[in-house]
């Protein structure tokens, strides 16, 4: 019997749409011979839906969706349960019928807050769910660009140098940051810590310009992060996959049309536009000591935060010194465009993920869970040991 896979798309995130195209990518390319898949839609409002017309990227685009169906979660044996809400409404002889589904092995295609952030896996993982991509732990540390960094730090991994801070210590203190982010120096990136896809981020060369970029980002979120911005820069990424010790690197990617840092239009809206639709060049033109460099980095980066399944890692390249930005432990479209030239098709990708996150559930379900003693039964009222 084929397992049923649930696809999950949307979330309360910036990066909402984003999810839904990578989510629906999967769908499309998953191998239907030895898997069901089912897609998982959460609007944002954090309500849950299923449907078969959630299946269709147009539905979405229309806003129209014919048997869309509001569900209740519940957990039994080890799979996800989605329950049809008891305010749906459904007539006797409706064709469009709202059923029960048992989801074998939940595939998170979320992106941001509430979602790739160790949200929605610590759900499943309390639940003993089989799910894809990073534990709780990875996808934390992997959503927070400020603890990343700290554990970079600690790693010895090349970074630039940055200072970071709550929106509360700006809306105190502002002089005090403005004297720190100015000791590193100008042009500055100022961004949300816990965002991804470009929002929320912007460049500054004068004061006037910092104070404008910092507002800008504490309006998306509590905690800022301001980097030093280097000269002549190029992004370079490289994805990695397996779990452990037992890890691949891709190939190597340049974005192409960008100074500074890629904006969310340069990520998904302008790369599918007209004769430019090329934005990228893989495998990157840079050396094959430097190929080598970062993706010897990008696998040691990804085991540091002890990620499983795939993630994509990107750099900051100035033609000598190699720097490592942040890790995406959800990667938009999954990167299966730096896996195709090395043999490893999109349906194949997606199928070793999901047996990474089986032998991942099978690692889990060996630890011991709990430990039984009679403890209450020595503890009298209050606490106290009788």
């Amino acid at each position: 019997m084929k397992k049923k896979v649930g696809i999950i798309i949307g979330g309360k995130s910036v990066e909402h749409e984003v999810s839904i195209v990578t989510g629906l990518q999967v769908l499309d390319n998953i191998d239907k011979n030895k898997y069901d898949p089912k897609i998982i839609y959460i609007d944002k409002d954090s309500k849950w839906y299923l449907g078969k017309s959630l299946h269709d990227i147009t539905n979405f685009k229309n806003k129209s969706f014919d048997d869309k169906y509001e569900v209740l979660l519940g957990f039994e044996n080890n799979k996800l349960i989605l329950y049809p809400h008891p305010k749906n409404k459904q007539g006797l002889f409706s064709k469009k019928k709202q059923i029960t589904e048992e989801i074998d092995i939940v595939f998170p295609a979320v992106h941001g807050t509430n979602a790739e952030d160790g949200s929605l896996q610590g759900m499943f993982e309390m639940n003993n769910v089989t799910y894809a991509f990073g534990n709780v732990l990875a996808s934390s540390v992997g959503m927070d660009k400020i603890i990343m960094k700290k554990i970079f730090e600690n790693e010895t991994f090349p970074i630039v140098d940055y200072i970071w801070f709550y929106r509360s210590k700006w809306e105190k203190d502002k002089d005090s940051i403005i004297m720190q982010a100015e000791s590193i120096g100008y042009p500055l990136i100022v961004k949300p810590a816990n965002l991804g896809s470009s929002v929320g981020i912007s460049k500054s060369n004068t004061r006037e310009e910092l104070i404008t970029s910092i507002e800008i980002a504490i309006s998306y979120g509590n905690k800022i992060i301001i980097e030093k911005c280097i000269s002549n820069v190029r992004e370079i990424n490289c994805a990695v996959l397996g779990s452990e010790d037992n890890v691949i690197a891709s190939l190597c990617e340049e974005p192409l049309g960008w100074e500074d840092f890629l904006t969310y239009e340069d990520k998904y809206v302008n790369k599918t536009k007209g004769k430019n639709s090329e934005k990228r060049k893989i495998p990157a033109d840079i050396s094959k000591e430097k190929t080598e460099e970062i993706q010897n980095i990008a696998m040691n980066v990804f085991k540091s935060i002890d990620c499983s399944g795939a993630a994509r890692i990107d750099f900051l390249f100035d033609g000598n010194n190699i720097y490592v930005n942040e890790i995406n432990t959800i990667p938009g479209s999954i990167a299966f465009y730096l896996w195709e030239p090395t043999g490893i098709p999109f349906m194949k990708l997606i199928t070793r993920i999901i047996e990474i996150a089986e032998n991942e559930q099978e690692k889990k379900l060996k630890n011991i869970v709990s430990y039984d003693i009679d403890l209450l039964s020595k503890m009298a009222q209050g606490g106290k040991k009788m």
